[in-house]
């Protein structure tokens, strides 16, 4: 097959493919677009989700043809991706760009290490399971799977437990703090 032949067949395929694109997939925008603003609840957000969508079906396009329901696998990338905007946003929302370190004075620093130490009592005198299992947990960062094995107890039994744990040294703290309130008040 000569050169200007092959070209003008692959020019041939590449129309095909990208009027097949249009009818697959940009027949949707609309609907698109409705999915995307009832999602993001903003118009130009919207817009911008369906472009996005539409850039990364036509980076995908070969595969397009392995999808049974084309417009369901849009309609379901359309949701994903809002969703995934919507998280994006939020995470953005939760930590400001310049997070400001504030030192603790002398006062405040004594106050902590003297939490942290109440704290620690507090954990020594629970149940031997519940001390275990709050310390591999919450000191150690090990995950519960790893304690259960460990225990030789279910992940079950361990969630329970580090609940029952964390429940008793947030009872105590409370019933401290009110002690502390209690006496400043009288």
């Amino acid at each position: 097959m000569s050169d200007v032949r092959y070209s003008a067949l692959m020019r041939h395929y590449k129309c095909m493919e990208s009027t097949q694109f249009n009818s697959q997939i940009l027949n949707h925008s609309d609907q698109l677009f409705r999915l995307a603003k009832s999602i993001l609840r903003n118009g130009e957000a919207a817009q911008d989700a369906v472009q996005d969508l539409i850039m990364k079906l036509w980076e995908k396009k070969s595969k397009l043809d392995e999808v049974e329901n084309i417009q369901g696998f849009i309609l379901r990338s359309m949701r994903n991706l809002c969703l995934d905007t919507i998280r994006q946003k939020h995470e953005e929302d939760e930590l400001p760009v310049e997070i400001e370190f504030i030192e603790l004075n002398p006062y405040q620093q004594t106050e902590q290490k003297d939490l942290a130490l109440k704290v620690k009592r507090m954990i020594d005198k629970l149940p031997e399971l519940q001390r275990t299992i709050i310390r591999m947990r919450d000191v150690e960062g090990m995950e519960l799977s790893e304690i259960a094995y460990i225990t030789s107890i279910t992940e079950n039994a361990v969630s329970v437990n580090l609940s029952r744990a964390r429940q008793r040294i947030r009872e105590q703290i409370i019933n401290e703090q009110k002690r502390v309130e209690e006496t400043i008040w009288k």
